[in-house]
């Protein structure tokens, strides 16, 4: 048997779910089929308890897939953190974590703060074989929890008793008061109640007012449907044990680790055999004999469940004794010491050690259930306009954007991060098309599928009827509006225009390896072949060279995508005016990221301008370092003499303090002259941090993410590195660290790593880049597109996703050609992909080559965010993280760096920020591969204009060390 301990964190309803499971599979080959679904969610190197951003209903779903025999059970069911049914899980019933695929789990684990008959107080949980597990953080402890089976000692055999109960015959539980979330409180105020106190106070701490730790008694209590004492028929057996070092241990007055209750420990077991027939099965006249009559008396007490509990509460461990205080001060002893020895200081629960009486228990009586008010939405633009559908469309803009929306072309809208850019864009299109121009005339463009697909959600929103009565606005046909990138237009035009171009019907795009081999046929050798690339700058010969060697195989690669349909329009003038005349409406989003080429190719697709629109903000132009000149924002004016400028200037995105520190960021800079931001919300104040070294800065923000989710494990909890309450709703996927250069992500990734926080790296590289991707694809076309999907295909998603999966099984077989890891991820990446595209080869093979890895990525995956600055333009998050914020990273101290452009890109960095942004830099870095003092640094100068509107950090408490370093398991 095959197990692991999985934790999932992922953002559900009106909070962050956590929950804990255990997976199970039969053979190597299914737990690595699992493993390698899970690589690609989440952190699976987290100290034996991996935690991976992604839905538990997906989990399953992955833990399925790996072939017969794999199943998941919930574990530690009821624990307030971590738990399918724990008071922070937001579900009353283990069904709704799983959605449609509820019927899969068919046991839950109980943990240490609960017991079988409190579960049986829920006939909900009826349909479920109650199992019991000991966690492997310290080695004493295994067996303290567990299940004991009469069926075969085989996998399946143990898998159908935990399925059927068949054969599942008892479990093994502490006692649940000894559990460290049994009851409620507040560890850190010494706050220990019963939970009908916690109800009386309304579920907050009377000492410092924030929320209570709501513990498992109260759970039960509120779920409950049975009385306490309730036994369902046929249910299996239960018995209450404690370790037997800590029977010895209270009998001899030291702790349960001395040298002197170990070596008795040992000699018990010695003389009466494994420990768990001693506490249990073993003649107590055995006992006595061998251990004396207080040992006896103690195992007595012990079966017949007569023990002195005191309950754990919010992270304390209770204390369970068999003997009352005192009792042992007199009569025999043990071991042959002296009547009377006085027992050692009894440890004191919490409540006592910070000084607050434990308040007397009084019945439990479940918080009447609150049921949630109406919430009111104010309109986002007063009241609705009188004049028709057009009229109606526009209520929802402020006043700058319907300014925007209604201004005569050719327009330039200058709009600030988070002003509703797209919003205004596509409102504008739709306004177009309500006022009578045709929805095939226009044209939107921008530079990213990403962006793109998000264009024609919000057009299609726009156009949506209700299932009765008029349109909502009356707008029909926005779907034949044409919205793509620029390369995906020249892509349009050149499968349309193939023949004027030389090219066949069916060119393909080439990817770099294509191209690579393309050149050093040209050239002749290999190294000329890449001296000829590196010679094929826009408008050489050796570009021309290469463009003519690609056409005649019928190939067209990435660049010439743009360059050879503008090249056929510029030649031929019928043509350009063909195209002018079917798109008469152009809106270019982004436009301070326009290259020359693509520049070239707008100019004699817009002629004078008379139905241009282009949107976009100057202090945002980040992408120099490929071509685009922002140059072309600035004259654009000029090159379209009459043109109307609007400014859009109102935030919606980031909090007053965000927009007040970026603004200040920006000011030495600006593009836009008389710049001003405003934001709707307030928020923290923008802080900073300086660490050491980039490892300490790696450090502090894994323990700031940790404190600000609440605590993203058991040991955050339990350490105080974290607060159980955190930032409401925050989830994983709404954080981002953002850094200058890819090389800073090594230490942040170890340092997330560590802390067991799952994250995912980001990249804008095209697909075809990635390790595996090119082999991958090569494998898939020597399928024929006509040929059917492989029959092992079980209908994941269509005939494009079968090949794929085939081609990637075959790939990872292959012995001695390819890294089966590579191949394997390649495989995951692009996976969603092929999904989407069903059986459209062309649009798969389309968006392959024009796509980047980013767009690629699993959407079920909740996991932080890395990513460059350059990377996370047009992204955003609640909380952003921008590291290296320092001389020598943010400006980059290059000769041909642009001081401009870099604090252009923190001002983006920066914008990215909903509600929290932090910058953080170190004192002394490390550059260079190899070892040795790390480089003075310090703040960058950047950050002097941003004066007052800094706030310091707090470092975050580092955590204790813990007792027991948990194994590796994973």
């Amino acid at each position: 048997m095959l197990s692991a301990e999985i934790s999932t964190i992922y953002r559900g309803g009106d909070r962050t779910r956590k929950v804990h499971h255990l997976l199970y599979a039969p053979t190597f080959e299914a737990a690595d089929r699992i493993t390698t679904a899970l690589g690609k969610t989440g952190n699976l190197a987290s100290d034996g308890r991996p935690i991976l951003g992604l839905d538990s209903r997906n989990l399953l779903e992955i833990t399925l897939s790996g072939g017969p025999g794999c199943y998941l059970v919930p574990a530690h069911a009821w624990t307030p953190w971590f738990a399918v049914l724990g008071s922070k899980s937001g579900f009353d019933l283990v069904a709704d974590c799983y959605g449609d695929l509820a019927d899969e789990v068919f046991a839950i684990e109980t943990g240490l703060s609960s017991d079988p008959p409190m579960n049986w107080m829920c006939s909900a949980l009826d349909r479920y074989r109650l199992v019991s597990n000991s966690d492997a953080h310290s080695p004493p402890m295994l067996g303290r929890e567990a299940t004991t089976l009469t069926c075969d000692l085989d996998y399946f055999a143990i898998a159908e008793a935990f399925r059927s109960g068949s054969g599942l015959h008892a479990t093994i539980e502490f006692f649940p008061e000894e559990g460290r979330y049994h009851l409620d409180g507040h560890r850190k105020c010494g706050i220990r109640f019963e939970p009908g106190q916690s109800s009386q106070q309304g579920g907050i701490c009377p000492a410092c007012a924030r929320p209570l730790t709501i513990g498992v008694a109260h759970r039960v209590a509120e779920l409950a449907d049975r009385p306490a004492g309730y036994r369902p028929a046929g249910a299996p057996g239960f018995a209450h044990l404690i370790q037997l070092r800590q029977v010895v241990a209270e009998i001899v007055g030291t702790g349960p680790a001395s040298k002197k209750v170990m070596a008795e420990t040992s000699r018990l077991v010695s003389a009466l055999g494994p420990e768990l027939g001693i506490l249990s099965e073993v003649p107590l006249t055995e006992v006595g004999r061998a251990g004396g009559s207080v040992l006896a008396e103690a195992l007595g007490r012990l079966r017949r469940g007569k023990a002195v509990r005191e309950a754990g509460f919010d992270g304390e461990y209770g204390t369970v004794r068999l003997f009352q205080p005192g009792e042992l001060d007199s009569g025999p002893a043990l071991f042959d010491l002296p009547a009377g020895l006085p027992a050692a200081p009894r440890p004191r629960p919490a409540a006592r050690k910070a000084g607050r009486p434990v308040p007397p228990a009084v019945p439990a009586v479940p918080p009447a259930r609150q049921e949630p008010g109406p919430v009111l939405a104010a309109a986002p633009g007063g009241e609705p306009d009188a004049g028709g559908p057009a009229g109606r469309l526009l209520s929802g803009l402020d006043p700058e954007q319907r300014s925007a929306a209604l201004a005569p072309a050719p327009l330039l809208i200058i709009a600030g991060p988070g002003a509703g850019k797209t919003r205004t864009l596509t409102h504008r299109i739709a306004y177009q098309v309500a006022a009578g121009a045709a929805p095939a005339s226009c044209l939107a463009l921008t530079f990213t599928r990403r962006a793109a697909e998000e264009m024609r959600a919000r057009l299609a929103a726009l156009s949506r009827e209700p299932d009765h009565g008029e349109p909502d606005h009356g707008i029909t046909g926005l779907g034949a509006v044409t919205v793509t990138t620029f390369h995906g237009l020249g892509l349009r035009i050149l499968r349309e225009l193939h023949e004027h171009a030389g090219l066949p019907a069916d060119f393909r795009v080439a990817d770099e390896a294509a191209v690579l081999a393309v050149a050093a046929q040209a050239a002749g050798s290999q190294q000329a072949g890449r001296e000829l690339l590196r010679a094929a700058s826009p408008g050489s010969p050796a570009r021309a060279t290469l463009v003519r060697e690609l056409t005649s195989r019928g190939l067209v690669d990435f660049d010439g995508l743009i360059e050879v349909p503008a090249s056929l329009l510029a030649a031929g003038p019928g043509l350009a005016a063909a195209m002018r005349d079917r798109w008469k409406l152009i809106s270019v989003d982004e436009y301070q990221d326009i290259d020359a080429a693509q520049y070239q190719l707008l100019q004699l697709l817009a002629g004078d301008g008379t139905g241009l629109t282009a949107i976009g903000d100057p202090d945002q132009a980040i992408y120099g370092f490929r071509g685009a000149d922002v140059g072309f924002f600035l004259r654009f004016g000029t090159d379209y003499p009459g043109t109307a400028t609007r400014r859009l200037s109102v935030s919606y995105r980031a909090s007053h303090e965000i927009v007040a520190a970026a603004t200040a960021a920006i000011a030495p800079a600006t593009l836009v002259p008389g710049r001003t931001l405003r934001a709707v919300t307030a928020g923290p104040p923008v802080s900073t941090h300086e660490a050491a070294d980039e490892h300490a800065e790696a450090a502090w923000i894994a323990r700031a993410i940790d404190q600000l989710l609440g605590g993203s494990s058991f040991h955050s909890l339990d350490s105080g590195r974290a607060g159980p309450d955190g930032h409401a709703g925050l989830s994983l996927a709404g954080i981002a660290i953002l850094y200058r250069t890819d090389a800073q992500s090594a230490a942040l990734g170890q340092a997330l790593t560590r802390a067991g926080l799952p994250f995912r790296k980001g990249s804008h590289d095209l697909l075809q880049r990635r390790p595996g991707v090119p082999e991958l694809l090569a494998e898939m076309r020597l399928a024929a597109p006509g040929s059917p999907p492989p029959a092992a295909s079980g209908g994941s998603g269509g005939p494009i996703a079968a090949r794929l999966a085939s081609a990637a099984r075959a790939l990872a077989t292959r012995p001695g050609r390819y890294q089966p890891v590579d191949i394997l991820a390649a495989g995951e990446l692009l996976t969603p992909l092929a999904r989407r595209c069903g059986d459209d080869t062309e649009r798969f093979w389309t968006e392959v080559s024009l796509g980047a890895a980013v767009d690629a990525l699993d959407p079920r995956a909740d996991v932080i965010t890395l990513l460059t600055l350059h990377a996370s333009k047009g992204l955003e998050f609640d909380v952003v993280f921008v590291a290296g914020c320092e001389d020598g990273l943010l400006p980059l101290r290059l000769p041909d760096t642009d001081l401009a452009e870099d604090r252009r890109l923190l001002f983006v960095g920066m914008t990215r920020a909903r509600s929290r942004l932090v910058l953080t830099y170190a004192a002394a870095r490390q550059r260079g591969s190899r070892g040795g003092a790390g480089t003075v640094t310090g703040a960058s100068p950047f950050l002097r204009s941003l004066g007052p509107v800094l706030a310091a950090e707090p470092v975050p408490p580092r955590p204790r060390r813990p007792a027991d370093r948990q194994l590796r398991l994973l």
